[in-house]
């Protein structure tokens, strides 16, 4: 906002973003965030700690940062003059406000940056503030939440201020091995040595809505490349897209955003409270077996339930999670935490659609790698906070197409599998729908693999078996019965550990009756893993896919020995 007097004096200001004329009470009571075009205002630390906690909670840390002049450098002006000047005018002894709050009720670290005082660049006394709120953070056993707003590193400390990368990053470890959440909170702009480290290091980045980050700034970009910038380039709804930041919220719900979080990552640190077991969803009266080929066209029908609608209905508090943090957001993975039966959970899951638009934005549920890896990343950060992680399975199979290939899709399977092998946590898994080859296989090594009635899992698809290994794909009805895909034959050959019913004739006639079904069976099956011993959980895991072995096959190998191309 352009402004042409002292705040508290101050009756009106315009809006960058659209020159409206403002009344400053009805701009400050909307959070400074213009109510016509929804531009951000720059913040001050005293008034983002204000917005963000609890009221009367917040308590400074002691400020007994080291007020140094490292190199006796100057330029126009000596350096402490410069300090001088910025703490004159912001009331702020340096860049960072640290102190110790609660939010939402829940006590946290926080270090607000502020980007009045020169640019909030990266010194010593700031990297060191925030080493020590990080230190705090471990000592109290309390989240970490980082609000950035710089510039970069301060030029004036020299060397000395580049450490602190290094420095505070090496205080974001300590965390991250103890289980503790780090979150941070990117608001505009967060370039440089702080994009570069713990901004975008943390466990999960929100950025405001607006936020611009990058390490280099557009202008050193054009300077130094000549090239033209993409639309956008570099604020929080560009980097969403391109897999940088979990979430973009708007200032508005940052607050209800971090609550969730925090309330998840406070859960997952205490031992599950005694409850009675969930009662499993009751069992289906008898009916005659589904050929094998009707069941996977049931089981592809386009109105059968998402892993989008099963987190509206069968979970609780959904916050979505985004981006692999290396280029790319794939639409065919979506996950977050949610609550099961009152339970903090990280879900994972395909994602399909219903429409043909849908499907093609979702290219069909299909992952590519950064799928992959952004499923990866969201099983580890459960592990890290404790939370037991439920995987939805529904895709044709994994991304066949060259760009997939290039950006290495058989080793992010790979990496996946091996992965979910050794996490200390409980996994359950649910094939919805279709169970298609590796990229299945990508989200479904867990310690219990429930599968829909209707749904099917196999090592390759019907139409690919029948091209392989009979003369044409119109054999795919034989193949899809050669295969044993059906629940009812993957629970006799022990792939599966159970079925869950669905409505009649399928979950597509019920969704509602559908995702109650799994809910209850997804928290009757998640219930006695978690008071396992991660090191026992792993270990069974490990046992459970041993026994799948050459001694206990009951297929009969092709004839002419061909493998199949999944």
């Amino acid at each position: 906002m352009t402004t042409t007097a002292p705040r508290d004096e101050q009756l009106w200001s315009r809006c960058d973003g659209c020159a409206s004329l403002l009344y400053r009470k009805r701009l400050r009571r909307n959070l400074d965030v213009c109510p016509e075009c929804g531009s951000h205002t720059r913040l001050d630390a005293p008034d983002r700690v204000a917005q963000l906690v609890d009221p009367d909670s917040f308590t400074p840390l002691p400020d007994r940062a080291v007020r140094v002049d490292p190199i006796d450098f100057v330029d126009a002006v000596p350096y402490p003059h410069r300090l001088g000047a910025a703490r004159a005018g912001t009331g702020l002894d340096e860049a960072v406000l640290c102190g110790t709050a609660r939010l939402g009720g829940h006590p946290v670290a926080l270090a607000v940056m502020d980007f009045r005082f020169l640019g909030g660049s990266l010194g010593c006394a700031v990297g060191e503030l925030i080493t020590r709120t990080a230190e705090r953070a471990l000592a109290d056993g309390c989240p970490l939440v980082l609000v950035t707003a710089s510039g970069g590193a301060r030029m004036q400390e020299g060397a000395l201020s580049l450490m602190q990368m290094a420095t505070v990053s090496q205080a974001l470890a300590g965390l991250r091995e103890a289980g503790l959440l780090t979150v941070s909170v990117v608001t505009d702009p967060t370039y440089g040595g702080v994009a570069a480290s713990f901004a975008t290091n943390t466990d999960v980045v929100l950025a405001e809505s607006g936020a611009r980050l990058g390490f280099a700034g557009p202008r050193v970009i054009r300077q130094v490349t000549g090239a033209a910038l993409p639309e956008g380039f570099q604020t929080a709804e560009y980097l969403l897209r391109h897999g940088q930041v979990d979430m973009v919220v708007p200032r508005h719900a940052l607050r209800g955003r971090l609550t969730a979080l925090l309330a998840a990552a406070d859960a997952g640190r205490r031992p599950p409270s005694p409850r009675p077991a969930p009662s499993p969803p009751p069992r289906p009266a008898a009916t005659a077996p589904r050929d094998a080929w009707e069941t996977v066209r049931v089981a592809r029908h386009p109105g059968r339930p998402t892993t989008l609608d099963y987190l509206e209905t069968a979970f609780d508090g959904f916050v979505e999670l985004h981006g692999d943090r290396l280029g790319a957001d794939c639409p065919a993975i979506v996950g977050g935490i949610a609550r099961l039966d009152g339970r903090p959970v990280m879900v994972i899951g395909h994602q399909k659609g219903h429409t043909t638009a849908e499907l093609v934005a979702r290219n069909f549920g299909m992952a590519s790698p950064a799928g992959h890896r952004k499923a990866l990343r969201l099983a580890r950060l459960a592990a890290r906070l404790g939370l037991p992680v439920v995987t939805l399975v529904d895709t044709p199979g994994a991304d066949p197409g060259v760009t997939a290939e290039q950006q290495g899709q058989a080793a992010a399977i790979a990496e996946n599998i091996l992965a979910l092998s050794v996490l200390p946590t409980p996994v359950v898994a649910v094939v919805t729908g279709e169970g298609g080859s590796g990229g299945a296989l990508a989200l479904a090594v867990a310690d219990r693999v429930l599968m829909l009635e209707h749904a099917v899992y196999s090592v390759i698809s019907p139409e690919g078996c029948a091209a392989i290994l009979w003369p044409d794909s119109s054999a795919a009805p034989q193949a899809a019965r050669a295969l044993r895909l059906t629940g009812a034959d993957l629970c006799r050959l022990g792939v599966v550990d159970e079925l869950v019913p669905e409505p009649y004739p399928a979950a597509h006639g019920d969704p509602v009756g559908a995702a109650e079904l799994l809910g209850r069976a997804v928290a009757a099956n998640l219930a006695p893993l978690l008071a396992v011993p991660p090191a026992t959980l792993v270990r069974r895991r490990r046992q459970r896919f041993r026994r799948f072995g050459a001694a206990r096959s009951t297929a009969t190998p092709p004839v002419d020995g061909r493998a199949e191309v999944a």
